[in-house]
């Protein structure tokens, strides 16, 4: 079996963001970088499975961006992949979705992977395209928003989350594109002895011009902090003060309470 999964990296949302120059991204000075939270959940999924069938799945690791994605994919590798691979793309902030989702799926389109795993979206752009974008570009059946997976004899059983808390359970045969909510399980934190080993394994690196042959269908007209709205009032004293001071408060500002 040959599984794949697929990690962004991403700026700290703990981070302090500002407009870039063209105002179109966010200026990367001084920020940290981390993975994609989403993609951990996608990574511990492809390394439990391996692990489920005796580690002789052969699992591997994509991510595509400048240098530094480098080290969201050694976490992988320390997280238990086998080896990984980047497409290195110093202006990987300016591809859309769909020329992601087609550069992936033409690296995949002939190694013949059985699972392919994603995070449900990424923390900086969110569209939660790009998994189903691989599966339709490689004809392969997908299921999303995956927060209980099982695996048996080249069938997945998935339970997807849908709205209002509610969950659906659906059932595809491999090769199959999951992607994973948060949730779905608790990714392992890489040992100091995994991190060593991972310094060893296979890290191949190919040129963004090698899998992207799309030209953009959408681009991000602008990029802007929040506007600042209305002024916040902090209720200070005794709670039975306090709380009759809230409900006057509703009363005369919102209406809320009667």
């Amino acid at each position: 079996m040959k599984i794949l999964v697929c990690v962004k990296q991403v700026a700290d949302l703990e981070s302090r963001f500002k407009p870039n120059s063209k105002g179109v991204w966010y200026d990367e000075t001084d920020l940290a970088f981390r993975m994609n939270e989403y993609d951990e959940y996608a990574v511990e999924q492809a390394v439990l499975l391996k692990e489920q069938l005796g580690n002789a799945p052969d699992l591997t690791v994509l991510s595509l961006g400048p240098d530094r994605a480098v080290e969201v994919i050694k976490k992988a590798l320390a997280m238990g992949c086998d080896r990984g691979v980047h497409i290195k793309d110093n202006e990987s902030w300016q591809k859309d979705p769909w020329q992601i989702a087609s550069a992936i799926a033409e690296f995949s389109r002939d190694k013949q992977f059985d699972a392919i795993f994603f995070g449900m979206q990424s923390q900086d752009r969110g569209s939660a395209q790009v998994g189903a974008l691989v599966a339709e570009v490689l004809d392969l059946p997908c299921v999303t928003t995956v927060v209980g997976f099982a695996y048996s004899d080249g069938v997945i059983s998935a339970k997807r989350e849908l709205e209002g808390g509610l969950k659906c359970g659906v059932k595809l045969k491999t090769p199959a594109v999951v992607t994973c909510q948060l949730g779905l399980n608790k990714p392992r934190y890489p040992t100091l002895p995994n991190i060593m080993k991972a310094k060893k394994k296979e890290l191949l690196a190919f040129p963004a011009a090698d899998f992207v042959k799309n030209d953009a269908l959408s681009a991000v007209a602008a990029f802007s902090s929040p506007e600042k709205k209305g002024n916040c009032l902090i209720l200070e004293g005794e709670t039975n003060t306090t709380a009759d001071r809230l409900v006057a408060i509703l009363k005369e500002k919102t209406g809320v309470v009667r």
